[in-house]
């Protein structure tokens, strides 16, 4: 009856402390402290719950751990007048097996529900509304609107101790010389990612996800964006020495008002799509080196085929033969030669 009574008193401030601080808790921290708000893009409110329900189970785990440890440590504590060590378990087969099963239930458990989440965030549109083909390139982003057949090309964002037009006075980048994409609201989007030199990520901080972008691979990414706004994206991926400065914005805007934009885009000329054409790389698969093409400028002459080459080795291990043979015929009449000297 005692006990009973003792664990009422515990339990009452527990709970009503535990009531005080959610009731406290403001929206970000009710979502995990993630930037994006509920309802950004159709896959936002499934990375924010599984984020937030993965923090709730680990502090659980968390907050038993250490019940039990420190229960234990004060529990069994050495009293004062006892000496000796106390009685020594080798062996708990209920105990082992409970921190066997537990850890082996919450990582099945975790990698369920991300593998969900993820195969329907990766489910691609079998008819998408608009089709956006980024590239990025160092340190910049060129925008391909495929369905409408125009574009809008990138210029590199200034460093900030630069003086070009794209700083101000304060050598802070210019609003409206970052790269900005635009994007109907309410509409299935499937976005083609490629880039043109190095790896880089596409990253819409508050679309809660990003996926890199490797030359010679063509990645994808699927988002119905549900909000009207300005969102900032940024390369997460570091890609060289102005990389920090390789920064975009997505606007999200009503379809009257993205058809507006790209009818302006095709009236200063913007026609057509900016493809591979302008990539640096020239070591990828599939590929022509510049030494293949033929003798660069200084003169030198061109590197030859892979046919070439191999038609070569034969001679080469022919000689390498001989060679050999003559160093053993060497080795062997080498006594000999020394015997008739002596």
């Amino acid at each position: 009856m005692r006990s009973n009574r003792r664990l009422r008193w515990v339990a009452i401030p527990v709970v009503v402390t535990v009531g005080l601080l959610l009731a406290g808790c403001s929206q970000q921290q009710l979502q995990g402290f993630l930037p994006a708000e509920p309802g950004t893009t159709n896959n936002t409110d499934k990375v924010t719950g599984l984020w937030v329900t993965s923090w709730i189970v680990l502090l659980a785990v968390g907050i038993i751990t250490w019940g039990l440890t420190i229960w234990a440590v004060v529990v069994f504590r050495r009293r004062r007048g006892q000496t000796g060590l106390p009685v020594q378990l080798r062996y708990n087969m209920p105990i082992e097996i409970f921190y066997t099963i537990v850890p082996l239930i919450l990582v099945l458990g975790f990698f369920a529900f991300t593998a969900q989440d993820q195969a329907e965030i990766e489910q691609p549109y079998a008819q998408p509304d608009q089709t956006i083909s980024v590239y990025g390139k160092q340190w910049a982003w060129d925008f391909n609107y495929v369905d409408q057949n125009t574009y809008t090309a990138g210029v590199q964002a200034a460093s900030p101790d630069s003086s070009s037009a794209g700083s101000d006075a304060n050598s802070a980048l210019v609003e409206s010389q970052i790269p900005t994409l635009y994007l109907p609201v309410g509409k299935k989007i499937t976005i083609e990612l490629h880039s043109r030199d190095v790896i880089h990520s596409f990253w819409v901080i508050d679309f809660l996800y990003k996926k890199d972008m490797i030359p010679g691979k063509t990645n994808y990414m699927y988002v119905t964006p549900e909000r009207i706004g300005t969102f900032a994206g940024k390369c997460a991926e570091l890609c060289g020495e102005y990389h920090s400065d390789m920064l975009f914005n997505v606007k999200v805007v009503s379809q009257a008002d993205f058809d507006a934009y790209t009818a302006s885009l095709k009236a200063a000329g913007n026609v057509g799509q900016l493809g591979d054409d302008y990539n640096r790389n020239t070591n990828l698969p599939g590929g022509v080196s510049p030494l293949d093409e033929g003798a660069d400028a200084f003169g030198a002459q061109p590197r030859p085929s892979r046919t070439q080459r191999r038609s070569q080795i034969p001679s080469v291990q022919r000689s390498l033969r001989a060679r050999t043979r003559r160093r053993e015929d060497e080795h062997t009449n080498r006594p000999q030669i020394d015997a008739g000297r002596a």
